[in-house]
């Protein structure tokens, strides 16, 4: 049985970024700061031991800097990729009319408030590249602040925890170069990231427990 506190956790998150999208951009805006950064580059100075693998992962942010990753439409695929692997869950197995109804109704939210266009909207205009997914200038301004900053400690930190925590969805970025950016879009989809990581450790009743609950807090259930 799914611990019963963690699944209200999670199921009180899913609601709120589906039931309130706007709130997402409070999300990033606070996930991301400028102390938030000088940290993470204070972290990486001190920290000598991972120096020379983070140095490698530099040259790899570089390669896909290089190759466009902070596009607007790279930062919405990348989300939508998660946003995929968690409706497959929603669909697995022998399904009951109740929870299908609920299926439904949560899928349909999903794709109603753009939850993926929302986030890459919010990272564009936080990150000071507003409106401009096609301006070069301002993306190479962004893409040098990315390299030379916390921000690039801090990506390539993220992106390490994400394969060790949640290898499952590493796996599905990692071929794209999105789990370096991955530290940007986390606040939006860390909910449903957490519900499939349960759902692999814990097995699918714990999955359709969370989902219930969502269920009964969308009012799709009483």
């Amino acid at each position: 049985m799914a611990d019963i506190s963690n699944t209200e956790d999670i199921a009180d998150r899913i609601v709120n970024i589906i039931d309130s999208p706007n709130t997402i951009k409070g999300m990033i805006n606070g996930a991301l700061t400028v102390p938030l950064d000088f940290a993470y580059l204070a972290l990486g100075y001190f920290d000598t031991d991972s120096r020379y693998d983070h140095q490698t992962q530099r040259i790899r942010m570089l390669a896909a800097i290089r190759h466009d990753i902070l596009n607007y439409d790279h930062i919405v695929d990348a989300i939508e990729i998660i946003f995929k692997e968690f409706n497959k869950y929603l669909s697995k197995e022998k399904q009951d009319d109740t929870y299908r109804g609920v299926i439904t109704a949560i899928t349909g939210r999903i794709l109603a408030t753009k939850i993926a266009v929302t986030t890459a909207a919010a990272i564009i205009e936080r990150t000071a590249f507003i409106a401009a997914a096609e301006s070069k200038t301002i993306i190479g301004k962004v893409a040098f602040t990315l390299l030379i900053g916390g921000m690039s400690e801090r990506s390539i930190r993220k992106s390490e925890s994400l394969q060790h925590e949640d290898p499952e969805i590493y796996s599905l970025l990692r071929p794209h170069d999105y789990d370096l950016t991955y530290f940007l879009f986390e606040p939006a989809v860390k909910p449903f990231v957490d519900a499939i990581h349960v759902s692999i450790t814990q097995g699918k009743p714990a999955f359709d427990e969370i989902i219930s609950v969502v269920g009964k807090k969308l009012h799709v259930l009483h």
